[in-house]
């Protein structure tokens, strides 16, 4: 009786379809958090947070600019108090461009989460970047060791939205040249995700507010194979100075000229400062003439860095609202986000690549291979990562040797440490699978019964 009991046990266990964990992924619990944001996944060229179509209205937050090394969401005390303002604003995303990766974020990303807040993340620091001079020499294991220890110590959290692999890499004509290897870390930081069954974070490039190779840079990193090809493309934008229009700033020939994109693209910097800024485009970025092709954008900046584009002055425990401030927050007051899905394409293959041109110096499509000794994290894992205060990776490590054969990026070998999927889909499963678990119980189960 015990046999023919297990058996049922069993039998009805394997008819019970096993599926990849959801979309819904709770943040990393913490003492201080209950709040669990739906992760977001990407439908055609188009963010989704579940079912809703998701638009990007944030801010890019910097503390101490970029002349500090600091990570601004390791300090709980300072995030909480940045919340605050986050809330008043009325966002759902904060752009960060420099993070610890040694450093514990989990009270910070709570109380994000408990905001309705995302994070949009870089994963590079001033030490652990690709070198926009010598591109090969710091396209090194060092580098991506740094670079993978940041998804480990973000990848768990249902807010981080998704990481930028580089960010103005590109600034001129003259560093395009440095395209391979900034498409190359996007490739690798893709597979790293899958490879160690992370839920499928996006990774994207932001570009450099170049008009002269900025659509280029877009179609090079949607072309080829669906390995190399990114998850979205952002660029930033200062064209629009208030007073301005649609029209006037040129945006209406952004638009049409990514009419056909079929990646999410949006601004990760905007906000001119040549004039008063009253935020006027805020209005146009989220209307239907834009959310067809567009995913909303960040402003810059939070705080006030010498620059003139802080939001607010802050002094250390106090926080100052400056007129931008006020500004930003009444324009996103007044605007919306389109009902519906705002007109989104569906669908769209890869683009063509680029052709060598005198503001596009890269010739043929070829990516370099990730470094030989870099390929054992994509199964052992990057282990700790170098903080901020690590020895640096651009002249050190060994760099690639070689161009990588077409689907080299392809996820081969994924990790069994790991709760989450390595895709936000949960796979359909056919009946195959139980009928030759049924086979193989019955077998050994009547072969028990004989013994």
């Amino acid at each position: 009786m015990k046999t023919i009991s297990a058996f049922v046990a069993l039998l009805a266990a394997l008819s019970t379809p096993v599926l990849a964990n959801p979309a819904n992924i709770a943040a990393r619990a913490t003492a201080t958090s209950s709040s669990t944001l739906p992760a977001v996944s990407i439908k055609g060229n188009a963010f989704f947070a579940g079912n809703d179509r998701f638009y990007i209205r944030g801010v890019d937050y910097q503390p101490g600019g970029s002349s500090q090394a600091e990570d601004p969401i390791a300090n709980a005390a300072n995030c909480k108090r940045d919340v605050a303002e986050f809330k008043k604003l009325g966002l759902n995303t904060i752009r960060v461009y420099t993070v610890d990766n040694t450093a514990n974020h989990d009270e910070c990303m709570a109380a994000l989460a408990d905001a309705g807040i995302y994070l949009a993340l870089d994963v590079n620091t001033p030490l652990y970047s690709i070198n926009r001079a010598q591109p090969a020499e710091s396209y090194n294991d060092v580098y991506l060791q740094s670079v993978f220890a940041t998804i480990d110590a973000f990848a768990s959290y249902s807010n981080t939205l998704l990481f930028f692999s580089g960010n103005e890499v590109i600034n001129d004509d003259s560093t395009t040249s440095c395209a391979p290897y900034v498409k190359a870390v996007t490739r690798d930081m893709r597979q790293y995700i899958g490879s160690r069954g992370y839920r499928q974070i996006p990774v994207g490039y932001s570009a450099a507010d170049v008009d002269s190779n900025r659509f280029e840079m877009a179609q090079y990193m949607n072309c080829g194979t669906d390995d190399e090809r990114s998850d979205f493309f952002a660029f930033n934008d200062y064209s629009w100075c208030d007073p301005s229009s649609f029209q006037t700033s040129g945006w209406d020939k952004k638009v049409e000229q990514y009419s056909n994109y079929s990646l999410p693209l949006f601004l990760s910097e905007y906000g001119c400062n040549k004039n008063t800024r009253k935020f006027g485009e805020v209005a146009s970025l989220y209307s239907t003439e834009m959310t067809a092709v567009y995913s909303g954008g960040l402003v810059y900046e939070y705080s006030e860095e010498g620059s003139k584009y802080g939001l607010v002055q802050i002094n250390g425990d106090s926080v100052k609202e400056l007129a931008d401030f006020t500004a930003l927050q009444t324009a996103l007051q007044k605007t919306e986000a389109p009902s519906g899905t705002g007109g989104y394409k569906s669908s769209g293959g890869a683009s063509e690549c680029p052709a060598e041109s005198s503001t596009w110096n890269v010739t043929g499509n070829g990516l370099p291979a990730i470094p030989v000794p870099a390929k054992k994290y994509m199964t052992q894992g990057a282990g700790k990562g170098p903080g901020l205060t690590g020895a640096g990776s651009q002249n050190a490590g060994t760099a690639s040797t070689g161009t990588a054969s077409a689907g080299s990026g392809q996820i081969s070998a994924t990790s069994t440490s790991k709760a989450s999927a390595g895709s936000l889909h949960a796979p359909e499963l056919g009946f195959a699978p139980f009928v030759c678990g049924f086979i193989i119980l019955a077998s050994t189960l009547f072969g028990a019964t004989l013994l």
